[in-house]
């Protein structure tokens, strides 16, 4: 007597957009509004193309190139500066179906780090480039150059300027309260405070077929040392995924991440200890990582979701195929 096959797990992606401390003026309505709508959006354009039977791949490194398009956040257009002034951005994507990984770090001319990542994954027998190496690689591949100012916005060069006054004991006391009063509603720190936020972008899928991605980018941390690398180009850090398990993207203190192999002990946790993936989750972010260290998101192949921080807040959301709208959330209470 043949059994009815189980029936797969609708299709599903979900993003964040970094983690960190709530500001003062997280309640706005009109700043709230625009990181909502920004999430939602990448969140209706990833859930249109799983409708339509994209692979998880695709659909990860689409949804993390919006989010670098996306002055908000940390990544691409809006990265923060190093000391010296420049940008770095790193990113990461990485198949379930194979395990195949493709990262680059410390680039400085590709518009969108995250198709790089793929160039890497899709064209050389290697894993990770960086620098220059990463750059030019990405450029014979016909992906977009740009300017390296290109990244920069007033905004960030004004967060750079406040961290190295901090960093010098020169700050004013009123300054937090000056740069909030002049920042236009865009620049204004959003409800996580731009000044301690972890600034990472990522994307987790789960398509049709059953296959699963992760993919993460970021621009780093404001003013820090030029050639730094934290855990988002790092496999087993801030990015894995295997069909077998789960898909996981990172955000928080890179290094951290990078000392408890984050993403990969979700795994680990569900294969060989045979943990859910709530109990995975809880047990690296909430257990094994320090406080306020950040977050993750996570997609399981049964088509579990999870989304764990334990920072004050984490700009998060996800859809499922056949849902009338996305989920998102900031806050912890949300």
């Amino acid at each position: 007597m043949s059994s009815t096959p189980t029936p797969r797990p609708l299709p599903v992606l979900a993003i964040h957009g970094g983690a960190g401390t709530l500001t003062r003026g997280a309640m706005r309505a009109d700043q709230e509004a625009l990181y909502r709508d920004a999430l939602s959006r990448v969140l209706m354009a990833g859930q249109e193309q799983l409708a339509l039977g994209a692979s998880a791949v695709d659909v990860v490194v689409e949804a993390v190139r919006l989010l670098e398009e996306c002055e908000l956040f940390n990544a691409g257009r809006g990265a923060v500066y190093t000391a010296a002034g420049t940008h770095e951005l790193d990113a990461c994507v990485m198949d379930g179906r194979d395990c195949r990984a493709g990262a680059v770090a410390g680039v400085s001319r590709t518009r969108n780090p995250i198709l790089a990542a793929r160039a890497v994954m899709d064209h050389s027998a290697h894993l990770l480039f960086v620098g220059a190496a990463a750059d030019e690689l990405a450029a014979r591949h016909g992906l977009e150059q740009v300017s390296p100012n290109w990244f920069g916005t007033p905004h960030r060069l004004e967060q750079l300027r406040r961290a190295q006054r901090l960093q010098a004991g020169a700050l004013r006391d009123h300054d937090g309260q000056d740069l909030l009063d002049q920042a236009t509603p865009i620049e204004a720190s959003g409800p996580i405070d731009e000044e301690t936020k972890f600034g990472t972008v990522g994307a987790v899928a789960l398509d049709a077929a059953g296959h699963l991605a992760a993919a993460t980018s970021t621009g780093g941390m404001t003013n820090k040392q030029v050639g730094r690398v934290g855990d988002t180009p790092l496999v087993g850090a801030g990015t894995y995924a295997n069909d077998a398990t789960v898909a996981v993207s990172c955000t928080g203190t890179g290094e951290l991440f990078i000392r408890a192999c984050a993403a990969h002990d979700v795994s680990a946790l569900m294969a060989y200890a045979g943990m859910s993936l709530e109990e995975a989750c809880d047990r690296v972010v909430m257990q094994k990582l320090p406080a306020d260290a950040g977050g993750l998101i996570a997609v399981a192949a049964n088509g579990d979701v999870c989304l764990p921080f334990n920072s004050e807040g984490m700009y998060r959301g996800y859809v499922r195929v056949g849902a009338v709208r996305p989920v998102v959330a900031v806050y912890r209470s949300k």
